[in-house]
């Protein structure tokens, strides 16, 4: 494997993500096994070349699948004031979507899959 990795944006959040990683990003509601494109991509590196955008490279995108989404592990939030008998005790799981980095499509570049065309309109039924 090359040591090319990016760093792309999502829920507000930026990841250092290369292929074949696996990484947990906010919740995207993606289905278990569909592809999902991170377009604001801020950073590619690949070797000795980095690309840099101002502030995110126009054309370059990152493809991924999704391989589940859950809950991260709970934390507790605790809130107390003193002398008044005031305290709150609640937790919070953060929703999570994990996925798997496959590739890193460089501006210009094309994407190796096939994407079906339009079928052209026919004039059959009037």
């Amino acid at each position: 494997m090359s040591d090319s990795y990016a760093i792309v944006v999502s829920g507000g959040k930026q990841y250092r993500v290369r292929p074949g990683q696996v990484v947990n990003v906010d919740l995207l509601h993606a289905e278990k096994g569909k592809e999902v494109e991170l377009s604001q991509v801020l950073m590619i590196a690949d070797g000795d070349e980095v690309v840099i955008g101002s502030p995110d490279i126009k054309g370059a995108k990152v493809t991924a699948s999704c391989l589940e989404e859950g809950k991260a592990r709970k934390i507790i939030v605790f809130r107390y004031k003193n002398k008044v008998r005031s305290r709150r005790k609640t937790g919070h799981r953060q929703p999570y979507t994990r996925l798997l980095i496959k590739d890193i499509v460089r501006p210009g570049s094309k994407v190796s899959r096939r994407t079906p065309k339009a079928k052209a309109a026919t004039g059959g039924e009037s």
